[in-house]
């Protein structure tokens, strides 16, 4: 059986020729998708009442995994049992998002939140989106959200996209006069659908985000 070759040695071998030292290279090519390079932006969100829809970069320091899952099809034969794929169903996302004072975060949060579901009234949206006293409509289930995935240098490198993005919870954090950090605001969405996209080698990423 033939043994397979040792990437690092391979490659520290090369550059060690090269260079002309016995110091040991370690390769970048392996090099990890870092977990605290991200940005996200939110696209098609309900605005003031003459901007009902609108890009936002959200102040985000925290997100929950995001990911689908389909629940599999047990298919009994003569001597056999094999699973097909079934029904599909994308995971609660729950973002932490700091309470800034310039512009207002929680207030901004809360506008889109209770443009879905006003708790004072107890009214939602319905098929068409319509939402009094503006009559103005806008349809929240084009809401898209973008994780935007960063390399070392700061360019983007992949996106997590997700599609029909709607908050279902939206709470502050705790007030405690003997703590010593910032304030949040913590929301949880639900999507419909989403994807994983490869932008290597692509330079910049045309955006008209508006920063809140």
């Amino acid at each position: 059986m033939a043994q397979l070759d040792n990437y690092y040695t391979d490659a520290g071998a090369s550059k060690r020729e090269k260079v002309g030292t016995g110091l040991p290279v370690i390769s970048q090519g392996l090099d990890s998708v870092r977990t605290y390079q991200w940005e996200m932006h939110f696209q098609g969100v309900p605005g003031s009442d003459t901007n009902l829809q609108t890009d936002l970069v959200l102040a985000c320091k925290q997100l929950t995994a995001v990911g689908f899952t389909f629940e599999p099809i047990e298919v009994h034969r003569v001597n056999d049992k094999v699973f097909y794929p079934g029904k599909g169903q994308t995971e609660e996302l729950t973002a932490t998002f700091d309470n800034l004072y310039q512009p207002q975060i929680a207030a901004s949060l809360w506008q889109w939140y209770s443009r879905i579901y006003n708790p004072l009234t107890g009214r939602f949206l319905g098929k068409n989106g319509e939402f009094d006293p503006s009559k103005k409509k806008f349809n929240f289930k084009a809401i898209k959200c973008t994780v935007l995935q960063l390399d070392a240098q700061g360019q983007p490198h992949a996106e997590t996209r997700l599609y029909g993005v709607m908050p279902i919870s939206w709470k502050t954090a705790e007030f405690n006069y003997g703590t010593n950090e910032f304030h949040t605001i913590e929301m949880v969405f639900r999507y419909d659908y989403m994807e994983q996209t490869d932008l290597a080698g692509m330079k910049e990423i045309p955006s008209k985000a508006k920063d809140i």
